[in-house]
């Protein structure tokens, strides 16, 4: 499978979740796919396939994780591989999931309105850590139960 369609596979493998998430959250599946991550874990597969056994697969150079010690070297891995960069976009795509994934379960657990979790996981879908902040803010004027465990 090409880069190319690997990307496209992925984009699409997250938007069942996301939709269930928000319009239909209390549905079997939509629990299912929250509590369980089945979706991230695939992508967990992917991204270490196209990080590590993609690029010396193409022939082409592997990651560079002395990279990850200064923005330089990341912005390099951001120019690098495709197999490389789409590695990163999967790392993206998995854990704004499981942001939103813990929006739901949370704000479910503690009682929240869907009403208000909505722009938090639609955020969250678009700009992950966002939507995870205006969650943490919306939990501290909405909720009155006492924080859950993980």
């Amino acid at each position: 499978m090409t880069p190319e369609t690997a990307f496209s596979y992925a984009n699409l493998l997250v938007l069942p979740q996301w939709f269930f998430m928000i319009v239909a959250p209390r549905w079997r599946l939509t629990q299912m796919l929250v509590q369980l991550l089945p979706i991230p874990m695939i992508l967990g597969g992917l991204y270490m396939y196209y990080l590590l056994v993609a690029p010396a697969a193409s022939g082409g150079p592997g990651i560079d994780f002395g990279a990850f010690g200064s923005l330089a070297g990341i912005q390099a891995l951001f120019k690098g591989p495709k197999e490389i960069v789409l590695g990163g976009w999967i790392h993206y795509l998995a854990f704004d999931l499981v942001a939103g994934s813990y929006v739901l379960r949370d704000g479910q657990s503690r009682e929240i309105a869907h009403g208000w979790l909505i722009p938090c996981l639609l955020l969250c879908f678009m700009l992950g850590p966002s939507g995870l902040l205006l969650y943490g803010l919306l939990r501290l004027f909405l909720s009155n139960k006492p924080e859950t465990k993980f």
